[in-house]
């Protein structure tokens, strides 16, 4: 069973192009919502990020305090660094564990937005990359998440760069609202059936 990414920058239109797939019957594992999970979930990341960034860190009922980790994070490439090597590690085993129980399927997603950043890329036979104008992903994000664009620019400017993903990938999806996403999927999803 192939194990296929899906990756894009910030806004790009990634789990729209997911709905779809699953539409198809292919089954997504999401690891930016599995790495949530996790960092409220699995009591060793927990004690890990509390060390690493203080009690602060989580609220008196156990949840995750975002945007205190966020302030952090993205103003520190350190603590960024050092989050990232808590998570990460534990995505990728659960993402390994999660495919390995999918059955009578003939290919699997994995959505992650620092998919090449990550590395997970590497455990991959496929990838997909979502794009689409920096303006449009920019707006989007910005009311989704209630941001300022001056956030929204800062999120992006600590991603790849979205050429270099192109670059990188087996499949290209355009989500500038003139071609039609639909289409797209039924392209790439046809080719990764053969």
């Amino acid at each position: 069973m192939l194990q296929v990414g899906i990756t894009g920058g910030i806004g790009s239109g990634k789990t729209t192009v997911c709905k779809i797939f699953e539409i198809l019957g292919i089954p997504v594992y999401y690891a930016d919502e599995r790495a949530k999970w996790l960092m409220t979930n699995d009591l060793n990341i927990i004690k890990d990020i509390k060390n690493e960034f203080g009690a602060t860190a989580y609220n008196e009922k156990g949840e995750l305090n975002r945007q205190y980790i966020a302030e952090i994070a993205f103003h520190n490439p350190e603590k960024l660094q050092a989050l990232n090597a808590l998570v990460h590690p534990a995505v990728f085993e659960d993402g390994r564990n999660w495919h390995r129980t999918q059955q009578n399927v003939p290919y699997t997603l994995k959505e992650a937005a620092l998919l090449f950043e990550s590395g997970s890329y590497k455990e991959l036979d496929k990838i997909i990359v979502v794009t689409a104008p920096l303006d449009v992903r920019i707006q989007r994000v910005m009311e989704r998440d209630q941001i300022s664009q001056e956030a929204v620019q800062a999120r992006i400017s600590k991603q790849m760069l979205e050429e270099e993903k192109i670059n990188q990938a087996d499949y290209l999806i355009v989500n500038d609202g003139e071609q039609t996403l639909i289409a797209q999927v039924l392209i790439i999803h046809k080719s990764l059936m053969q």
